[in-house]
């Protein structure tokens, strides 16, 4: 019976990689569909005309830091703290909407001074690759919630452990490709 459990086990884990595999396919493609496109201005503006990098500097130095929080509720895990486990996702919780609220509030921004999707390759490019990274922050973020009412209702197995861990191994791949975002997009978009 063990041995069908841990089989059952490893075929999740191993679905799992599988699925953060397919997404490095997906975030490899739509970079390299914006460095294809990152001169495409159309007489438009360039990332060095509409970035601010201390805004976008706030946004990664936050989601770095849900990154540490989320590591912080794999240790409170680990000692079986349900208390602190539930803080810590708390925490990451916020930091993460954080982080999605200042990505809004640039989109929103850009769009209302004419700088959207549809004026140039560029911005569509920019538009698609970070609203895409948004989009995971908002499925990890759902995914947060239901974790912290599941360990909330029915306490902390081992379910939840496994759950949990691969839920932090999603939030600190975002942070990873996010860093990715922030070098090549908005560091190299702002010195070109």
């Amino acid at each position: 019976m063990s041995d069908i459990i841990r089989s059952q086990e490893d075929k999740t884990t191993f679905g799992f990689w599988v699925y953060i595999m397919t997404d490095c396919i997906l975030f490899a493609s739509l970079f390299a569909t914006y460095a294809v496109l990152r001169n495409s201005t159309y007489d438009g503006p360039s990332g060095a005309e509409i970035f601010s990098l201390p805004f976008v500097l706030t946004e990664t130095l936050i989601l770095l830091t849900s990154s540490f929080t989320m590591g912080l509720a794999i240790l409170a895990a680990r000692q079986k703290s349900k208390d602190q486990v539930l803080l810590w996702l708390a925490v990451t919780f916020v930091l993460g909407l954080s982080f999605l609220g200042l990505e809004l509030h640039e989109f929103t921004k850009l769009v209302h001074e004419g700088n959207s999707w549809r004026r140039s390759g560029f911005l569509s490019a920019f538009f698609t690759l970070v609203g895409t990274h948004g989009l995971h922050i908002t499925t990890g973020l759902i995914w947060m919630a239901t974790m912290a009412v599941r360990i909330y209702k029915r306490g902390f197995d081992k379910v939840s452990y496994k759950r949990l861990t691969m839920l932090s191994l999603f939030w600190h791949f975002l942070d990873v490709i996010w860093i990715f975002i922030f070098s090549i997009v908005y560091l190299l978009g702002v010195t070109s």
